[in-house]
């Protein structure tokens, strides 16, 4: 396993584990996966070094943090935990009384990553930020981070917090390179952490899926996964396919990999099963030649994925069974 040395964290793993999928009916998981799947893929993270579990009191309305709290037993304290508040009515008291609930659902008296989950749209973070500072002097929490924040509202974060906040945890793939112009190179130049969440883009670079071969599930609701969009990605999972044959790899490792060699960029996958947590934690000791990483970089800009409005439309004509005419109007 690698390492990131990050102020007020200490040393995380670059490869972590999300939990949204714990206790989530999404995703199929019954009451018994608490006490069997789930604990037998933290019990694995543990012995492959993973020290960076993330949660959040949405997922599964609290049952991802039992879970993970449960699983992890008397080695709770020794890790890096990671939660999340969802800011609806952030203020001071409520941000201290949330925190309160997820630690009580942890088993910690200490959350050592307490992260703000979005940006809210119309309460500014001074506000937030306000109860944020109170858990970090009272010992609350280890550091402060954000969540799907521009570079803009990480920085504002930062002058109302009146100390670094440490990470940004943004949805960050192949399949979705954005940070890759701003977040990145701020985290290096100020020795921050982009968390990538969904680094696999829910699968889709595992190569299987295509027109012809759709998911079904909750994958199908994500734009990604309709049929104008499989093709459009297609030369990039051609070159994650050519890059992951020439490192005797699979193509879902291999883009973990890309996201490893970035500076100050760790990844949290989920994992349904043991067998898919050590093939993930597996790309943390895969290195990907100049070469091949200039490639995928350019493979990855080059995708333009369509917009979710018209994925939208385009279902909605494909149930209706309706063509456009070459007016633009539904034709007949």
């Amino acid at each position: 396993m690698r390492f990131l040395e990050v102020d007020g964290l200490g040393q995380v793993s670059r490869v972590g584990l999300g939990t949204w999928q714990f206790g989530s009916r999404e995703w199929g998981y019954g009451a018994g996966y608490a006490s069997g799947g789930a604990r037998d893929i933290v019990r694995r993270a543990l012995e492959l070094g993973v020290t960076l579990f993330d949660t959040a009191e949405v997922y599964g309305f609290g049952k991802s943090e039992r879970i993970l709290g449960t699983a992890l037993g008397d080695d709770r304290d020794s890790v890096l935990v990671a939660s999340k508040i969802l800011p609806v009515a952030p203020f001071p008291a409520v941000v201290r009384h949330r925190e309160r609930a997820s630690a009580h659902r942890l088993g910690l008296d200490r959350i050592p990553l307490y992260q703000v989950h979005q940006p809210n749209p119309v309460v500014p973070d001074s506000v937030t930020m306000k109860g944020m500072r109170r858990l970090l002097a009272d010992g609350r929490i280890g550091a402060v981070g954000v969540s799907n924040y521009s570079l803009a509202r990480w920085r504002k974060a930062d002058a109302a917090l009146g100390r670094p906040v440490v990470s940004n945890q943004v949805a960050f793939s192949l399949a979705q390179p954005g940070p890759l112009t701003d977040l990145v190179p701020f985290a290096e130049r100020e020795n921050r952490m982009v968390m990538a969440y969904s680094p696999l883009a829910q699968g889709l670079l595992g190569g299987r899926y295509s027109v012809d071969n759709r998911p079904g599930g909750i994958r199908a609701t994500n734009p990604l996964f309709g049929p104008e969009n499989l093709r459009r990605v297609e030369p990039l999972l051609d070159t994650l396919r050519a890059v992951a044959a020439a490192h005797d790899a699979q193509p879902a490792q291999v883009a973990l990999a890309w996201l490893l060699g970035l500076p100050r960029v760790v990844v949290i996958p989920g994992a349904s099963s043991v067998e898919q947590l050590e093939f993930n934690v597996a790309a943390a000791d895969l290195d990907l030649d100049a070469e091949s990483r200039a490639a995928l970089t350019a493979a990855a800009t080059a995708f333009s994925p369509q917009s979710a409005t018209r994925t939208l439309l385009d279902r909605v004509r494909s149930k209706l069974r309706v063509q456009p005419g070459s007016d633009g109007r539904p034709g007949s």
